[in-house]
């Protein structure tokens, strides 16, 4: 499988949260699976704690990248066609976020690894 970590997921990983299914972890955790983490992810973690949503996310923005590496994970830049499918998506959904993710796993035929439910409204394939 290709995979997608929706934000939410990559940070539940990376701190051990229960909140995190044993399916999602399986998958995550299966050397078989190729793991991408978005540049977006990086965009939204450090937003949130800069404007104090999420103050315990601190560690992992200093050590983003080494991180990334020793999970494996495959950083996935944002491309023109990435952003211009982002922004054309329909509906009323405004978190840029969400569309980016979205927009990716559409384009590079991924399945997203999030709990939340308006990935599915979208058509999107989802593990959970």
């Amino acid at each position: 499988m290709r995979l997608l970590l929706d934000t939410h997921a990559l940070v539940w990983w990376w701190t051990n949260d229960p909140r995190l299914p044993a399916r999602a972890r399986a998958v995550i955790a299966d050397p078989v699976n190729k793991v991408f983490v978005s540049a977006v992810s990086a965009w939204e973690i450090a937003t949130k704690h800069r404007v104090g949503k999420w103050p315990e996310v601190e560690q992992l923005i200093a050590e983003y990248g080494s991180m990334l590496r020793r999970s494996r994970f495959q950083a996935l830049a944002i491309t023109m066609e990435h952003a211009h499918r982002a922004g054309t998506l329909p509906g009323p959904h405004r978190d840029p976020f969400d569309r980016m993710l979205i927009a990716q796993g559409e384009l590079e035929a991924l399945l997203i690894v999030t709990a939340d439910p308006v990935f599915a409204a979208y058509g999107a394939e989802v593990v959970w």
